[in-house]
Parts: structure tokens; sequence; C-alpha cells
């Protein structure tokens, strides 16, 4: 093919990738706009905050993100945890509310942005799959209670789910049946249009309850009304709050940013997996800070990449970030044309919308695996507990902890695994996973099977030490595979340092097997004299045994003396 005729395709394939974007951005704003004015109203915050959260999410990440097909807009989760953070610190007090919730999603986009330059953006690793899903699935329990009771107009004393679904059930007498028969109706219809991904179901229920509000006079039987929405951006501002309020926002943002991270990093990561493309989590953490940044500062929601927005984008054909800010575009359109209009938008319409949206989030089987591997089922079924029992923000907290815990627990386990010669091979199998590999005769060869860090130097070294004399005289040499070790820290290098002092003084020849590259250089430091029975090793396990063979054989001739042998004397270190 010619130039001219590669020129003329890629500039077709362009244009074509471009009606796409144009095309998922059409569908996507009626998705995005009802669920903004939604989540406003979870968040507890009036619903233009979630219209200026939206349009700092899509312009912010459109422009810096990475992610073709994330959509970057308010979500229920972190619109549930605001509102929780925030009813703790001013209850009854709307306007420090509003305070409270822009320095903290401030804080949120300040974090976001430091750890992006950090290059922290695999730090939500930390919080387990288990735990993130049983937070989750409680986190859309409590939601889609708190809107069912918008729809039938009850509001339960109480805040925990147990009590507060009690609480509704007495109430049942009072229910506003005119409420309800509209947002069971708003929710048949939404359901009905997830069967046709380019029909904008969002705005046919809005728009369906603002006629019935016009022509049946809603407000006379008692359903509430969304109200006037202020939709206006001033220069942009920082709250005025006092030194004690943010810095307790600043112990609240690390919650903030952990769930909108995880939420919107698994969107990001599930999506780049599926069709290939490449992630960058520290630029999303940036872009995600931006986007934060921009919507604080014209006093917006919290925003992250929500898995609705970011699939029904996917769906809709889009090839490229322009697709969000095709969106942005026509939500302009739609603001300006519909604004006066939303404001007659039933309650009971925008809390069937959220129930819709958090439908994904209730399907059991996210966590029915959990129960199935038999893995992990105590911390998920905790994680749940943790948010309908102590509220959404005590339940993160937990969930967070949990995590943690999980985390330290593995690590600090103290397993010790016993490796033979698996046949006349090379390779060096657990014994008592592989019973067929044999030891070495003379030799002791023992891998910690968890990487050594402070938590868990001690026990694993007094394991092998345990292990060591247990073998009594008949072991002249101890091999010991660091293979799962990338760093050691003070604490570690401390026990190590007695751990070789102590077996070489026994007259055993010691060697250090499978060493990574830092921890090499680090030992080389810290061991730099010469030492005829200590020899580190970045090989494998094979040729550590061939040289603690040879330096046993060299050992024979002077009856336990140390000469010089096949391998040289001193550190005796080979490089990775």
């Amino acid at each position: 093919m010619s130039p001219e005729a590669n020129a003329l395709s890629s500039a077709a394939a362009t244009r074509a990738s471009r009606v796409r974007d144009v095309v998922a951005g059409l569908s996507i704003a009626g998705l995005l706009l009802p669920e903004a004015v939604a989540y406003s109203r979870i968040a507890a915050l009036p619903p233009q905050a979630g219209i200026i959260g939206l349009f700092a999410g899509l312009l912010a990440y459109g422009l810096l993100g990475r992610s073709r097909f994330a959509i970057v807009s308010p979500t229920s989760s972190s619109a549930a945890v605001l509102a929780a953070a925030t009813a703790a610190l001013a209850p009854g007090n709307a306007a420090l509310r509003a305070d409270l919730a822009a320095g903290l999603t401030l804080i949120a986009g300040a974090m976001f942005v430091v750890a992006g330059i950090a290059r922290l953006g695999h730090v939500t690793d930390f919080i387990a799959k288990p735990v993130l899903r049983g937070f989750t699935f409680g986190l859309a329990l409590v939601i889609a209670q708190k809107q069912l009771a918008d729809i039938v107009g009850v509001h339960p004393s109480h805040a925990d789910l147990p009590q507060a679904l009690v609480d509704l059930a007495a109430a049942a007498p009072s229910w506003n049946l005119a409420g309800l028969a509209l947002g069971a109706g708003s929710f048949a219809l939404l359901m009905a249009a997830r069967r046709l991904p380019w029909l904008p179901g969002g705005l046919l229920v809005i728009g369906g309850g603002i006629l019935a509000a016009r022509h049946y006079d809603l407000a006379a039987h008692g359903v509430a009304l969304v109200g006037p929405i202020d939709l206006r951006f001033a220069q942009p501002t920082v709250s005025a709050l006092s030194e004690a309020e943010w810095l307790r926002l600043g112990e609240l943002g690390a919650a903030l940013v952990m769930i909108l991270y995880s939420e919107s990093y698994g969107s990001i990561r599930g999506f780049a997996l599926k069709h290939g493309d490449p992630v960058t989590a520290n630029r999303d953490l940036a872009a995600l800070g931006a986007a934060n940044l921009v919507s604080a500062l014209f006093r917006g929601t919290p925003v992250g990449a929500g898995y609705s927005g970011t699939s029904a984008n996917e769906a809709a054909g889009a090839a490229s970030r322009l697709a969000g800010l095709a969106a942005a575009a026509v939500l302009a359109l739609l603001v300006g044309a519909l604004l006066p209009s939303i404001a007659f938008t039933p309650v009971p319409v925008l809390a069937a919308i959220v129930v819709h949206a958090v439908g994904a989030a209730l399907d059991p089987k996210g966590l029915r695996r959990y129960f199935e591997w038999r893995r992990d089922r105590l911390v998920a079924a905790s994680a749940v507990l943790a948010v309908l029992t102590l509220g959404v923000l005590d339940g993160l907290l937990v969930a967070i902890a949990l995590s943690l815990i999980m985390m330290l627990r593995r690590l600090s386990q103290s397993e010790v695994a016993e490796l033979g010669r698996l046949g006349d091979g090379h390779d060096f199998l657990n014994m008592r996973v592989h019973p067929e590999a044999r030891p070495v005769p003379g030799l002791l060869i023992l891998r910690p099977e968890e990487p050594l860090f402070f938590a868990n130097a001690e026990r694993i070294f007094a394991t092998l030490s345990e292990r060591i004399r247990a073998e009594g005289s008949g072991t002249g040499a101890v091999i010991v595979s660091l293979e799962e070790t990338f760093d050691l820290d003070g604490s570690t290098l401390e026990v190590l340092q007695s751990f070789v002092e102590q077996t070489t003084r026994a007259g055993r020849v010691l060697v250090l097997a499978r060493l990574k590259h830092p921890v090499h250089l680090l030992l080389d430091q810290v061991f730099p004299s010469a030492a005829p029975d200590r020899i580190f090793l970045g090989l494998s396990v094979d040729d550590a045994v061939q040289a603690a063979q040879a330096r046993l054989a060299a050992r024979k001739p002077s009856a336990g003396a140390a000469t010089d042998g096949p391998v040289a004397a001193g550190s005796a270190a080979v490089g990775p």
C-alpha cells in the first residue's frame, strides 16, 4: 500500500474512532446526570454539588488520565462515606457540613496528587478483595435502605441497618403510597431499559417524574421534590475551617482516598486487562487528584471511576478519553436546557435511580465464591457486618483494619520448608509437599516461605536454629534460600547477623542462596570481612549445594580447619 493510501486509511480510522467516542458520550450523558443529582442526596449536599463534581471529573480525567474507558464522576460509595464523615463532625448544621464536605474532598484530592508523585499507585492492593467486596456489599445494603426510606417517605430513628429496617416495617401504615408507586414504576422502567444500552433510562424516568410532578401535583400527595438547583460556577474558594477541623478531615481523608481509589482502580484495571490496554496507576492517581481538587474548589462532590459509568462507556463503544469529554459537552447542553425542570424531579425517582445503580454491588455472587472456596469467608462476612452495625465510616475503617490484619498475619507467619533433591536433577522441592524429594547427605536446606521483615524475622530465624540443632552434628553445612525476600530492614539484619554468627561459630558452613540483588549488595556491606564458613549466592539452590559440598571437601585434609578450596574464601559473594 502506498504512503498516500496508508495516510488516508489512518485518517479514516481516526474519524471512525472520534465518531464512536461522540456516540458513546451521547449515550452515557443520560446516565451520568441523573446519578450525579441522586448521589448529591446521598452525600447530604445540594443537587448542584453532584453536577459540579460530574463536570470536574469528566474534564480533569479526560485531559489528564490514561484509561480510554474510565468515566470519573460522583459515586455512591464516596457519597455515603462523605455523608457519614460530615454528619459525625457537624450534626444538624447544613452550612458547616457543606464546608466540611468541600474540605474533605480537597484533602482527598491533595492526597491523590501526592500519592501519584510518590508513585504509590498500587497502595490499594493492601485492601484485600474479600474485605473490599464485603464492605461494598454492606454499603450497598445501607444505601438501598436509605433510598427505600425516601421512596416511602419514612425516616427511621436508628442509623444501623437492622434497627432501621424494623423502624420502616413498623411505620408501614404511614408509608406514602404515591411515592412507593412512583419509585417502583421508575425502578421497573430502569430495569427494562438495561436491555437497550443506548437508551438513557435515567433521563427517561426523570422526564416522566417531572411530568407527573407538574400534572398531578405530587407535592400535594406528600411526595418530596428535588427543589431549586443553584448552579453557579463562581470563583474557586477553599473552605474556611478551623485548624482542628482540618486535622480531623485529614484523618478521614485517607479513608475516603482508599475507598475512592479501590473502586476506581478496580474499574480501570479490569477494563484495561480485558482490552489489553496499559495501566498507569500513578498517572491515574494524579488525574483523580486533579479531578477532586477542581470539584472541591467549586464545592462539588468527591469523584472516582465508578463501575457503572465506566462499563456503560465501554458498552457504548468508546475508543478513547474523548468519550468523556464528549459526554461533558452533551451534559453542558442538557443542564442548560433542563436545569430548571430538574427541580421538579420527585425524590422517589432519584431513589429508584440509586437503587438501580447499586444493584450490581448487591449481587451475592461476588461474596459467594469465598464461601465456596472456604477461604476468607470470616473477613468478608465481618466487613459486611461492620458496615451494617457500625455505620458507613466506622465500617470502612474496620474493613481497612481487617485488610491490614490479614496482610500482617500472612507476612508474620514463620513456616520454614525443608528442601530435597528431586531425583538426580537440579530441582529442589519442599519435602513435605513432595515426599519423593530426598535430602542431600550432610546438608540441611531450608527456605522461609514468607518475605523476611521485622515482624517475622525473630520467629523465622528461631525456627531455622531449632531445625539446625535437631539435625545434630551430622549436618556440616546449612543452606538457607531467601528467594522470597526482596529487601531487608534494620531489625531483620540484626537478627540475621546473630544467626550467621551462631551458625558459623558451631562449625557449620552457612550458604545464603537465591539472594535478590538489593539483598546481596546489602549483605556485602554488613559482612565485609572474609569468612571461610560463609557463602552468599545469588544463584540457584543447586549451585549452593555444589558450593557447600566443595567447602566441606576442602575442610577434610586438615580435620576441620578452614582451608582454601574450590570456592574462594571470604564472603564468596557471587552476583545474582
